[in-house]
């Protein structure tokens, strides 16, 4: 279990005063520097985990906080959806209407998870995204991606969309995520495709829906489905992890159970990645997801701190750091130091004005004994 969560001591800083050309160290003459408070220590890592590759993450930054075997490459299973969705989503439009055809459905895997779009209903393509985020639906995938024009140009675009976000340990074989022979993805890989997907509002709505009607129109063939991500709704002896936001579980007996999370606490979101764990207990991968959440907000704010403090200072505030700090003066103190510094100051400007002056005064003079002497 290798962590990439360290704390390193603040490294003593330069500061140049542009305006003197001097260098002055951080705190000179300033009288006694004031040790900032040390950033305590991350708390210890959970000791049960047994998933093959995991991966702690901070969303905002998309710093790694702690991670094992990260770009193990593994099959994704349904987690691979995310990519399809990060893809897709922006190409169509929520609210076009699509009647289902044979040609839809006909390449879905056997053995795949549904949702249950029937050749010949009306669906928006809001009810297809939501099939795909709760009941994992290989068939609402495979319908948008015949609308965006064909399997194999959604693969296509799948994986030109890994290579932008720099996903390169992922190689996209099908859209779904379904077992298929040379498909991979990792931990980290799917960690950067979660953290690119919240960006996206729709994306981020779907992810934490847990409830619909499908078709979302009703009629007397809808019925409602909830989403199968168990930390979301809390269900099979899961309890819901607080500020749990999303995004994509996943399962297939190859790629064993997957699931990529992201919670939020305090303004700040963890996003984990969990893959295929050892563990023979039914819900592993929820629980071991949790530990990790709880780790990654306690640790998360520490990796901030950590950062701020070894980050460089700007130019001001490696002035106001190098400045000394500022005394109270009394009134006569003012007065000295004001009349002194003028006077200095007027006294060197009056003598260059009177140097200045010598020679326009012997210039008159010539010029009015000239003229005198020509009077005669």
């Amino acid at each position: 279990m290798a962590s990439f969560f360290r704390f390193r001591p603040a490294l003593s800083r330069a500061v140049v005063t542009c305006g003197v050309c001097a260098t002055v160290s951080v705190g000179a003459a300033a009288g006694p520097a004031v040790a900032a408070p040390p950033v305590p220590d991350p708390p210890a890592l959970p000791s049960s985990l047994s998933a093959l590759s995991w991966e702690v993450m901070d969303a905002r930054t998309g710093d790694v906080l702690a991670a094992k075997a990260p770009h193990r490459r593994l099959p994704p299973a349904s987690t691979l959806k995310t990519l399809f969705a990060l893809t897709v989503l922006p190409k169509l439009r929520q609210d076009e209407v699509h009647r289902a055809t044979y040609g839809d459905l006909s390449d879905v895997s056997e053995g795949s998870s549904l949702v249950g779009v029937d050749e010949g209903q009306r669906y928006t393509v809001a009810d297809l995204w939501r099939g795909v985020f709760l009941s994992s639906g290989n068939d609402a995938v495979h319908t948008l991606a015949h609308m965006n024009g064909g399997v194999s140009r959604t693969v296509a675009q799948m994986q030109a969309t890994a290579r932008r976000i720099g996903a390169r340990d992922t190689q996209v074989r099908s859209p779904d995520g379904y077992d298929t022979r040379g498909q991979f993805s990792s931990a980290h890989d799917l960690a950067l495709i979660a953290r690119e997907g919240l960006k996206n509002h729709d994306f981020r709505r779907y992810m934490a829906t847990k409830w619909a009607r499908f078709p979302a129109a009703g009629g007397k063939e809808a019925f409602g489905i909830e989403n199968t991500n168990r930390l979301l709704v809390g269900s099979h002896g899961v309890r819901p992890y607080p500020g749990l936001i999303g995004v994509k579980n996943g399962y297939t007996s190859k790629a064993g159970c997957t699931l990529v999370s992201a919670a939020s606490h305090e303004g700040r979101t963890v996003l984990v990645t969990v893959m295929n764990p050892q563990s023979q207990d039914f819900n592993a991968v929820y629980e071991e997801s949790r530990a990790l959440l709880d780790w990654g907000a306690q640790a998360a704010p520490l990796h901030a701190r950590q950062a701020a403090a070894s980050r460089p200072l700007s130019a001001p505030q490696q002035l106001a750091a190098a400045a000394p700090a500022p005394q109270p003066a009394t009134g006569a103190e003012v007065t000295a130091d004001t009349s002194g510094g003028l006077g200095r100051h007027l006294g060197a400007a009056a003598g260059l004005l009177g140097m200045a002056a010598v020679p326009v005064l012997l210039g008159r003079r010539l010029r009015r004994r000239r003229h005198q002497s020509g009077a005669r």
